[in-house]
Order: C-alpha cells, then structure tokens, then sequence
C-alpha cells in the first residue's frame, strides 16, 4: 500500500543529507525574455531544490547568485553545478522543521557528471 503525504514528510524529518546535481538552465529558460533571464533562473533554482529536496524554505547562496549574473541578466550558463543540502531549522518558531541551502560548486566541464551524495564536513 502506498504512504500518504503525512507519512513521507514526517519520514524526511530525520533525514539531513547533502547532494551534488547538475541543472541544465538553458532547457528551463528556453523562451524566455531576455531581460528576465538571470531573475527566472533564481526562481528555477529554487524550483529545482523544493522538488529534489522536499523542502519550501530554500536559501540560495550569495556565491550562485553571483555565479547566475555572472555574464549579465541575458547570458545564463548552459548548467550549473550546484551543492542543495537539507538542514535542519535552528529557530524553533519556524513553519518548517527543515530547510535547503543551496550554493554553487566551480567545475572545469560538465562531462560525465552525476548526481552524488556528499559526506556532510560538519
């Protein structure tokens, strides 16, 4: 029998994992206006880590940002590497146990990347 919505989320509680992907910003920013680019690849981002990582609080590093804009609001990189790791929220009054803090990682080629899980250096 399949789990309900419930029991999945309250599964993911426990579960603070670290993971490296690869997005392919040029096939989610395909028509879209040139002066609205950088700004949308925000948002696909943030997109892209609230589906992989089941969380709605997503925290985008100042580094991704910068690499985002980094060749102006028009040009976007082809694909990003990014790092989203699930944490768990430190402020006790918050709507959300965990959160997603996603930041950029520097590689020389994209070729023969893969999703991998990192050990948390925490």
């Amino acid at each position: 029998m399949a789990r309900t919505k419930e029991e999945r989320k309250r599964n993911r509680a426990a579960d603070v994992v670290t993971r490296e992907y690869t997005i392919h910003m040029h096939k989610r920013l395909h028509g879209v206006t040139f002066k609205k680019r950088a700004k949308r690849a925000v948002a696909e981002v943030r997109k892209f880590a609230t589906k992989m990582m089941g969380t709605d609080d997503v925290r985008i590093d100042a580094g991704l940002n910068k690499a985002i804009w980094s060749r102006g609001i028009r040009n976007i990189p082809y694909r990003i590497r990014v790092r989203l790791s699930r944490k768990r929220n430190e402020d006790e009054e918050a709507a959300e146990k965990l959160y997603t803090h996603v930041t950029h990682v520097p590689v020389e080629t994209f070729k023969g990347l893969q999703t991998i899980n990192v050990e948390d250096e925490e």
